[in-house]
Parts: C-alpha cells; sequence; structure tokens
C-alpha cells in the first residue's frame, strides 16, 4: 500500500498557501531548491502531477487530495498535542473561506473570542459565496461560508440563516436619479454599483423590478466596506445587507428604494473530522450567525 510522506504532504501545502517555491522556503527555512526537490520527489512517490508551477502556484485535482490530508494530519495533530498538554505546542494555522460581506458584518467577532482561548491563527479567503465551496474541495481551506446547502465530500454542512439584502441610495441620489420613484425607466439610466463582475444581487434585483439588469450604468468597487463607503457617498444605489446599512438608514444617510429584498441563504461547510478544535470554530460561528442573520426561510 501506498503511503504519503508527511513531510513531503506538509512541504506542498504550504507552497499552496505561500503561492510560490521561494516564498515556501522562507518560511520553511531551506532554500527554494529543497522546496523544488520536495515536490518532485512527492510528484515521483504518488506518480501523479501535484503542482502546476505558475505564479501564484495552482493545485492540480491530485495535489488537492494530498493538502487535504496534509491539513487533516496537522489538525488532528493539534488537537492530540492540546490533549496531552504538550507546552511547546504553539498552535495551528486553520484556513477558512468566507464571503465579503459576511466577513465585513459578523464574521470576525467569533473568531476573536475563539483565538482569546486557543493557539490558533486564522489564514482567511475571500470570495464570493457562489464559490467558496470549491476552496473546500481542492483543500484550500477547512471549513467555509457558503451559499451551497449540499455538502461536499467529505464535510458536514449546518445553516446559518439569510443574508437580506435591500436595494438603498442616498437622499441626495434620489433626489437625482430617481425623483419620481424607483420606476423602472428610471432604474434603466441610474448608476448603480456592483462588487465585481460575479456579483449578481443587483442583478437580480433589477429583473425582479422588470429592468434589463445590464441596462443601467455600473461602478466597480471590489470591497465590502468600500462598496458600502460608494453607496453612503452617493456613487450609485446598491443591495446591502441590513447589517450593514442600519446604522445609515437610522441616521438618514440611506434611504430603502423599496422593492422585494433579496436573501441569500448561506451555510457552514467543514471538513467531516473529530476536531475538537474544528467544532469549536463551527460552534462560534453558528451560533453568532443565528444570533444576527434572519432565520433561513424567514
Amino acid at each position: 500500500m501506498m503511503r504519503v510522506p508527511a513531510e513531503l504532504a506538509e512541504t506542498l501545502a504550504v507552497v499552496v498557501d505561500e503561492g510560490t517555491l521561494d516564498a515556501a522556503a522562507r518560511r520553511l527555512h531551506v532554500t527554494p531548491s529543497a522546496v523544488s526537490q520536495r515536490i518532485k520527489a512527492l510528484e515521483e512517490h504518488v506518480g501523479r502531477v501535484l503542482l502546476v508551477r505558475a505564479k501564484p502556484v495552482r493545485l492540480t485535482e491530485a495535489g488537492g487530495a494530498v493538502v487535504r490530508l496534509a491539513r487533516q494530519v496537522g489538525l488532528l495533530e493539534h488537537d492530540a498535542l492540546r490533549e496531552l498538554g504538550d507546552p511547546d505546542e504553539g498552535g495551528v494555522s486553520v484556513p477558512l473561506a468566507v464571503n465579503a460581506d459576511s466577513l465585513a458584518t459578523w464574521f470576525l467577532p467569533p473568531l476573536a473570542r475563539l483565538a482569546a482561548r486557543h493557539p490558533v491563527v486564522f489564514d482567511l479567503h475571500r470570495d464570493d459565496q457562489d464559490f467558496t465551496a470549491a476552496l473546500l474541495e481542492n483543500g484550500t481551506v477547512m471549513g467555509a461560508v457558503t451559499s451551497r446547502a449540499t455538502p461536499v465530500a467529505g464535510c458536514a454542512v449546518s445553516a446559518l440563516g439569510t443574508l437580506r439584502y435591500e436595494a438603498v441610495a442616498t437622499p441626495a441620489y434620489v433626489a437625482r436619479h430617481l425623483p419620481d420613484g424607483a420606476s423602472a425607466s428610471a432604474l434603466a439610466t441610474a448608476p448603480l454599483v456592483d462588487f465585481d463582475r460575479r456579483d449578481d444581487i443587483q442583478r437580480t434585483w433589477l429583473a425582479g423590478r422588470g429592468v434589463d439588469p445590464d441596462a443601467a450604468p455600473r461602478h466597480y468597487v471590489p470591497a465590502s466596506n468600500d462598496f458600502a463607503a460608494a453607496v453612503r457617498l452617493g456613487l450609485g444605489w446598491a443591495m446591502l445587507p441590513r447589517l450593514q446599512s442600519q446604522q445609515a438608514l437610522d441616521a438618514g444617510e440611506l434611504v430603502p428604494l423599496g422593492g422585494a429584498g433579496v436573501d441569500v441563504p448561506l451555510y457552514w461547510q467543514q471538513w467531516n473530522l473529530r476536531s475538537p478544535l474544528l467544532d469549536a470554530i463551527a460552534g462560534e460561528l453558528i451560533a453568532e450567525a443565528r444570533r444576527v442573520l434572519a432565520p433561513s426561510g424567514a
């Protein structure tokens, strides 16, 4: 039976984390040549190409399987050393994936509470909730906030709640672009703000109002806090979660445009391991999400 050498698998995981062989070498305190030789030896051992040597490097499907193994072994080793009371156990890095709006609103406080109790550091990967599950599949992360309710292979899933988005703009913007209300004809020419070209929340709302989603001019602001700031500055209208817009709505800095909101159900998926640390992370995140998000299906 073939066995995967633990040191070589760990080296592959570090290369993926750091993005280049040179950066991995600095972290591992070896030469880039040594890192390259380890990866080559691992690929020869398993008989598969594991790494696409680009900038940044990319895993093949086989490489993802090896990285998942390396991360799972590292996590379980950390849990065992903690249970044994090893005074030299320095903690573990836990990579997680999260969508931008969750990261900007509710995701960080539970991690801070956990980090105060556990020797852990977090490596956060930000992506759209429709794409974070892929980071679980290829071994990049151990857990993810995702819109995918069906479990990724080898993962457990829990409902978090619903992030509810509502169309908002500044009073000055409304007076200039929508003086007679958010009619279909007015919305077809009123500038809006999109997060990036994969952001379909504004498009969904426009389609529901009978507006061609591609008709209106749009600004692209690919950072959640800056996205909300752009709306508060009057650059355009956008869909914001109430967690992000409530204070500005209460202060009269933003006003709702009306129409139905857009609900995005969120789920927590994580590797299906018996790990006290991973379970503690899930417990904190699920409790916080269910405290601040709308209930699923509400």
